[in-house]
């Protein structure tokens, strides 16, 4: 998969893109990048890469061409400061990481910044707006979880009856903006905090950043999203490990590929399908 430089094909959008990541998506990472410059139907200003300090990924993004933010300059706390775990399971850094996302209309310069996860790699053109809106791709199960804490959030219930849990999503600054305002006046405390203490801690799976933001624009909005099947694939192969041809033979059939290590989620989704 060759990088292609972002031309006139891609219209005249632009927007940034923000990829949180840890040492052990060094791996994975360039071909995520790669992936993005080939695929995304916009123009790309700016790809952030947050992460902690790490001399691999800083190489990596002088190589690639994107900008590091190291994590702790995003919010005021960080992973320290998050309690979310038992003695057999610690999900601290993974609502650390979807915070730091929340907070990407701090870093974006652009009105438009694609959140993308470190793992997932495109393999056909997506677009992400079109006639004013912004397109959401979505998947057909979720967490129970995410609802419950979405309730708590907003004092209503997600109106969506899709999941947009789908590895990667367009926000638009203003609007992310203003639900954050939105969380902070009806909890009268930072939305951040707000978010950590809505969560039930006993349970692994209480938050989505990518949930939160799509239901709350389906709420207001919902003529000004298009929604479209996110056809992703969860592989457990080294995603350098396939060749071309495997890559076209996937796209036949899937937009992305994702390649996480994260058993609990194939045991869950198995549950939710044999409980149909």
């Amino acid at each position: 998969m060759s990088a292609q430089s972002d031309g006139p094909r891609k219209g005249s959008l632009t927007i940034d893109v923000l990829i949180p990541a840890i040492d052990k998506d060094i791996a994975t990472l360039p071909l995520v990048i790669d992936s993005l410059r080939h695929h995304v139907q916009h123009r790309i200003g700016t790809i952030y890469i947050v992460s902690p300090q790490s001399t691999g990924i800083r190489r990596l993004c002088t190589s690639k061409s994107c900008t590091f933010v190291d994590e702790k300059t995003v919010l005021p706390i960080t992973k320290n400061h998050i309690r979310y775990g038992t003695a057999r399971w610690d999900r601290s850094g993974w609502l650390y990481q979807q915070l730091l996302k929340m907070n990407g209309d701090k870093i974006s310069k652009a009105p438009f910044f694609l959140v993308v996860d470190a793992d997932t790699i495109l393999i056909r053109p997506h677009a992400f707006r079109k006639d004013g809106k912004t397109i959401f791709y979505y998947r057909s199960w979720s967490q129970p979880e995410y609802f419950r804490t979405y309730r708590k959030l907003m004092g209503v219930k997600a109106p969506s009856p899709k999941s947009f849990v789908t590895h990667y999503m367009l926000f638009e600054k203003a609007r992310l903006t203003r639900l954050k305002q939105v969380i902070e006046a009806r909890h009268g405390k930072a939305w951040y905090n707000a978010i950590i203490q809505s969560i039930d801690r006993k349970k692994q799976f209480g938050f989505s950043e990518y949930e939160t933001y799509a239901n709350y624009l389906y709420s207001k909005q919902p003529s000004r999203m298009i929604l479209r099947k996110s056809l992703n694939k969860a592989l457990h192969s080294r995603a350098s490990s396939l060749s071309q041809k495997q890559l076209d033979t996937f796209a036949k059939s899937h937009r992305s590929l994702s390649f996480h290590q994260r058993k609990v989620y194939q045991i869950v989704k198995k549950k939710q399908y044999s409980a149909k």
